[in-house]
């Protein structure tokens, strides 16, 4: 027994294994139900009591560097070949790549954007933290008017328990871009605004603390609500199709006058009436007017020689029209399984 031990721990440590395959052979012959160690351990009963003491230390020991030297070598080769250079199978077909899309918001954003550009618009920016000076003030808004209220509008900073031209707030609406636009700018003004606004809304699917805006500005000599009428058809036949009817409902607003709201026929149903367009055959799509002699005067641009049109929609408005969806709420919680519905879109 003792030829035996001696025989095995010389193999134990002369063992070199190539493969992880060989690795396993020399653990089942080893260590295994009817290895050599089982085998061992088999004889080892047959043994005078007086001497298991020191066979049975032999065989522990034995044991111990079989399996050490298995754990040993096991880690070797596996790390040799995490570390070995990977070589691609060159015949192997090609795995198709998944490629991201631009958001549904994103997508109308930019159509409108190139649809205006094409009537001569060029884009315009500005900050989303304003002061009330260019959200409200400078576009006619009296100083009572409900949207300088706290329960309408996100203050950053309050000069004064009243209303003040002094007040920081997060814009409610691109407009303030118009603003910017007109006193860096002299006539002809032709700009689209697009951009994030905020307002103190309840969160519901028709409603949203955050939506985007597209905003459009015209100034020049001679500029006649038959101009604005027929940019707005253009836009709409470009946007919706071009079958598209418009008609447009007296409104207000206090930086236009007169003021109208925009209406598209149904794309739904053809105008013939359907629950989207509550059976009117006509959808809500924006706001516009005249622009206010008072706003030009107080943008520095005389009233007299120059007059102009503005307009505003909401981008989720449209997107929802367009692509049929009915909850707002989808366009923020970004949802792969909805946003992956548009990635055909382009």
């Amino acid at each position: 027994m003792n030829n035996k031990i001696a025989a095995l721990t010389q193999e134990v440590e002369a063992f070199a294994p190539k493969s992880l395959a060989e690795i396993e052979d020399f653990r089942i012959r080893m260590v295994g139900k009817k290895g050599e160690m089982t085998a061992l351990m088999e004889e080892f009963k047959t043994v005078a009591p007086e001497l298991k003491r020191e066979f049975g230390q032999k065989l522990n020991a034995l044991k111990n560097s079989i399996l050490s030297k298995i754990n040993e070598q096991k880690e070797a080769l596996e790390n040799q070949v995490a570390s070995a250079p990977q070589i691609d199978d060159m015949s192997r077909p090609g795995s198709a790549e998944q490629l991201g899309s631009r958001h549904p918001i994103s997508l109308v954003k930019q159509e409108i954007i190139d649809i205006f550009s094409r009537l001569g618009y060029t884009v315009a920016d500005g900050p989303e933290i304003e002061d009330d000076n260019h959200v409200f003030s400078r576009l006619n808004f009296p100083m009572e008017h409900p949207a300088r209220d706290m329960q309408d509008t996100f203050f950053v900073e309050k000069a004064g328990k009243e209303p003040s031209a002094d007040d920081v707030l997060l814009r409610t609406h691109t407009s303030s871009i118009q603003v910017r636009t007109m006193q860096q700018q002299r006539p002809p003004i032709r700009v689209i605004c697009p951009g994030r606004v905020f307002r103190n809304e309840a969160i519901s699917y028709r409603a949203h603390c955050i939506f985007h805006q597209v905003e459009g500005l015209y100034i020049d000599k001679n500029v006649s609500f038959a101009d604005m009428k027929q940019s707005l058809l253009y836009f709409s036949k470009e946007l919706f199709g071009e079958k598209t009817q418009i008609r447009m409902r007296p409104s207000y607003f206090p930086f236009t006058e007169p003021s109208a709201e925009l209406d598209v026929s149904c794309n739904l149903c053809g105008g013939k009436g359907c629950p989207v367009c509550k059976g009117t055959g006509w959808l809500e799509i924006m706001g516009c007017g005249m622009v206010d002699p008072n706003v030009l005067e107080a943008n520095g641009i005389d009233s007299k020689e120059y007059s102009g049109f503005a307009f505003g929609m909401g981008v989720e408005r449209i997107a929802m029209l367009k692509f049929g969806v009915k909850d707002l709420r989808l366009y923020f919680e970004n949802d792969v399984r909805f946003l992956h519905q548009f990635d055909s879109v382009l």
